[in-house]
């Protein structure tokens, strides 16, 4: 059906399908850029979540801080914030954990605005076309004065071409970008939650007879003396 077709001819005097070319090339260029940044960060948090409990369980403060800036999930430095922080302060943790989400939702959404104007300006684009290739078919016929086919082809083509190209980007850039900005909600609630938990169980408690009890300090105090000289690296997946 396309064989005959002269797509040179056609994308030479259609401005809007030449718009449309360069947005499904910004589009393919953001997906690939996000895919492989998603890629790079994957882990399974909650195996790094045990290990660091496990590891600040044994009083290895160090190691667990380890394990936290070698893990490529976001996570790790959310994790981080909470193992490194003083227990006497809670409400500051949390700040703390809350900066650190924020950070770390900036770098995951890097870009996915570009899909999510990608996704709703293309087919207004696309609807630009059709809207010109009308005009164009309808001033082709008062140029010849008929309305034979041959007359208005080139202007009825160019209003489809533009309408079905502008649904072509639009369509898998929405998809996309409610992809990310799914996983990118996944993480980071798998992120906080595990944070916050390790916090709970790292905040001073009071005993059965009313002393605060400050189940990490100790721990802290001890960190250096605990470390392992080549601590052992954390497998994420």
């Amino acid at each position: 059906m396309f064989s005959e077709f002269n797509w040179m001819q056609l994308i030479a005097e259609s401005p809007a399908l030449i718009t449309l070319i360069l947005f499904s090339v910004v589009t393919l260029g953001v997906v690939i850029e996000r895919a492989l940044y998603f890629h790079a960060r994957r882990g399974n948090p909650d195996d790094v979540a045990r290990e660091v409990t496990a590891r600040l369980h044994r009083g290895d403060v160090k190691e667990a801080l380890w394990s936290c800036q070698h893990t490529t999930h976001p996570i790790g430095p959310v994790l981080q914030v909470v193992v490194g922080a003083p227990v006497d302060d809670p409400e500051a943790i949390d700040e703390q954990i809350y900066v650190s989400v924020s950070q770390q939702r900036l770098l995951l959404e890097r870009n996915l605005n570009v899909l999510g104007t990608m996704a709703g300006a293309a087919p207004l684009v696309g609807l630009l076309g059709t809207v010109w290739g009308i005009m164009r078919a309808f001033h082709d016929m008062a140029l010849v004065g008929s309305a034979a086919p041959s007359v208005v082809a080139a202007g009825i083509a160019e209003a489809l071409v533009t309408t079905a190209v502008g649904l072509l980007v639009a369509v898998p850039a929405l998809l996309l970008y409610n992809h990310f900005s799914r996983r990118t909600n996944v993480m980071l609630t798998m992120a906080e939650n595990h944070a916050r938990s390790i916090r709970h169980w790292m905040r001073p408690r009071d005993d059965s007879r009313g002393n605060r009890q400050r189940p990490m300090a100790d721990v802290r105090e001890a960190a250096p003396h605990s470390v392992r000289s080549k601590p052992e690296p954390v497998s994420i997946g």
